[in-house]
């Protein structure tokens, strides 16, 4: 069976703070670790009051601290965003702290609006263009240091921490195939492109020094309940969370209620349906069935699974029972049956 990681997007609820979202994520992850989940990743984004994990790299750290062995990093950095050499000074000391488990996922989106961005970047024409280049010259700080090479990190140099790109479109995917690095795409917001990226990046793969094969790992909304009905109850907190973020008005995450049809016109139901298409919302039975199918249909090499889920102990909950359906797909299988 493939692995199964976790992306949190570190929610900040309504009537809850930011120290209470940083802590749940910090919960989060010691359970998905008791509960086998292979890597835990934090994402960037800037200016959202429902999102705690703006300075990534200090999330990840106290991730990393809180458990032992799962690979933590992050899904990911926006590159263009920061200056390399930054990128690699951070992780390069996130990967002397905790050897062997950090990872960096690399993206060219803003991870917020223009404005934003704007201040962010400063150049907003140059920054993202440069994005190739940033991505060479941000593995190269973090490989080997070269004879004559005047610019070093430190930490950093050496520290050969592994390299992912993210996209929601078929140019990280072109990318990725070029430089042979593993790909991850964000299908749990933007499924539109999902499959032709994934056929781009696996026919064009070149190997390279870090993977010798393709590598996908692919996102899914899992909203996992008790019942179906309780399921897809949770799931209007996320879907709320989406449209509030389409009509310019983001905030932090609201709690269900009984019915989004209530709160969306039919036009933003299409919208809110067509961005949130990998999902899998209710029962074990309804999401083991879920999952079967989407890694039937797509053929992931790994499942990052994630949801946003008001109530934290309905978030670990949901995670749990995710965590339980791979071990009965992994018990379907013909070898295990056998054995």
């Amino acid at each position: 069976m493939i692995p199964f990681s976790v992306l949190d997007l570190a929610p900040v609820p309504e009537g809850k703070t930011v120290r209470d979202a940083l802590r749940n994520t910090i919960d989060l992850a010691q359970h998905a670790e008791g509960w086998g989940f292979h890597r835990y990743w934090l994402a960037e984004h800037h200016n959202m009051p429902g999102i705690a994990s703006a300075a990534t790299a200090v999330a990840i750290g106290a991730v990393a601290c809180a458990t032992r062995t799962m690979r933590v990093g992050a899904g990911g950095i926006m590159l263009p965003n920061h200056a390399p050499l930054i990128i690699a000074e951070q992780f390069g000391t996130l990967e002397a702290l905790y050897p062997g488990r950090i990872d960096l996922g690399l993206g060219r989106a803003p991870g917020t609006d223009q404005r934003t961005a704007q201040a962010l970047r400063r150049d907003l024409a140059t920054s993202s263009e440069r994005f190739p280049q940033d991505v060479l010259e941000l593995q190269a700080l973090l490989g080997p240091v070269q004879e004559g090479q005047v610019i070093r990190a430190f930490p950093g140099a050496d520290s050969n921490v592994p390299l992912w790109l993210l996209g929601s479109s078929l140019f990280s995917a072109q990318l990725a195939a070029v430089l042979g690095l593993p790909f991850a795409f964000a299908s749990h917001f933007a499924p539109e492109a999902m499959e032709q990226a994934v056929e781009i990046y696996r026919a064009r793969f070149q190997p390279s020094d870090q993977l010798d094969r393709p590598y996908v790992m692919l996102a899914l909304n899992v909203i996992a309940a008790d019942s179906d009905d309780e399921g897809r109850r949770l799931f209007t907190s996320q879907q709320q969370a989406f449209l509030n973020l389409r009509r310019g008005v983001p905030g932090k995450l609201p709690p269900p209620i009984a019915r989004i049809e209530d709160v969306a016109s039919p036009a933003e139901m299409q919208m809110i349906g067509s961005a949130l298409a990998c999902s899998v919302v209710g029962s074990p039975a309804t999401i083991r069935a879920g999952i079967a199918d989407f890694i039937a249909r797509h053929r992931p090499d790994e499942l990052l699974v994630t949801g946003m889920i008001h109530e934290h102990a309905a978030r670990l909950h949901s995670f749990d029972l995710a965590a339980q359906a791979r071990g009965w797909l992994a018990d379907d299988r013909p070898e295990a049956a056998a054995g």
